[in-house]
C-alpha cells in the first residue's frame, strides 16, 4: 500500500498550516479547532518550513512557562521527516516507530499535499489485514 491510497481515503480537506511568525496561542487554537496533534509550519501554505506538535508545546512549557508568548518558529521542529505519495506504508510505519514520529508531511514536487498520522497508518493497515482475513475466510469456507 502506498501513501497516496491513505491520502485518497481521507476526507478531502486542505492541510492545516501555521506561519512561523504566528504566536503559540494561535497554534493552540488551530490544534483545538481542528482536533489535531500537529500543524505544518509554512510561510506560504505550500512550502514546508517545519512542523510543530502538542509535544513541542509541552516540552517547552516544562522548561519555559512563558512558551505561549513565543512564536511558532521558536518551538517548531525545523528538520522534518517527509514522505511522498509513492512511498510504501510499511516503510513509513517503520520510520515513524523507530524515530517516534506521529505526523509526517507528504510532499510531491516540492509542495505539501497532505499529512499522514500514525493513526491514519494504523487504520489503513488494520483495514488491509481485515480484507485479507475476509478473503482467506471466504476461500476456506468455499470448499
Amino acid at each position: 500500500m502506498h501513501i497516496a491510497e491513505i491520502l485518497a481515503a481521507k476526507a478531502p480537506a486542505p492541510v492545516v498550516t501555521v506561519a512561523p511568525d504566528a504566536g503559540v496561542r494561535t497554534l493552540l487554537a488551530l490544534l483545538a479547532e481542528h482536533n489535531i496533534g500537529a500543524v505544518v509550519v509554512s510561510s506560504d501554505g505550500t512550502a514546508l518550513d517545519g512542523i510543530v506538535s502538542e509535544r513541542d508545546v509541552v516540552r517547552h512549557l516544562h522548561s519555559d512557562g512563558t512558551v505561549v508568548d513565543n512564536t511558532v518558529g521558536a518551538i517548531m521542529t525545523a528538520v522534518v521527516e517527509t514522505c511522498t505519495p509513492e512511498d510504501d506504508l510499511d516503510a513509513l510505519m517503520t520510520t515513524m516507530t523507530e524515530r517516534r514520529i506521529r505526523h509526517v508531511p507528504v510532499v510531491a514536487e516540492g509542495r505539501l499535499v497532505g499529512v499522514v498520522s500514525i493513526g491514519d497508518a494504523v487504520k489503513h493497515k488494520i483495514g488491509q489485514l481485515q480484507f485479507e482475513r475476509d478473503q482467506l475466510d471466504s476461500y476456506v469456507h468455499q470448499a
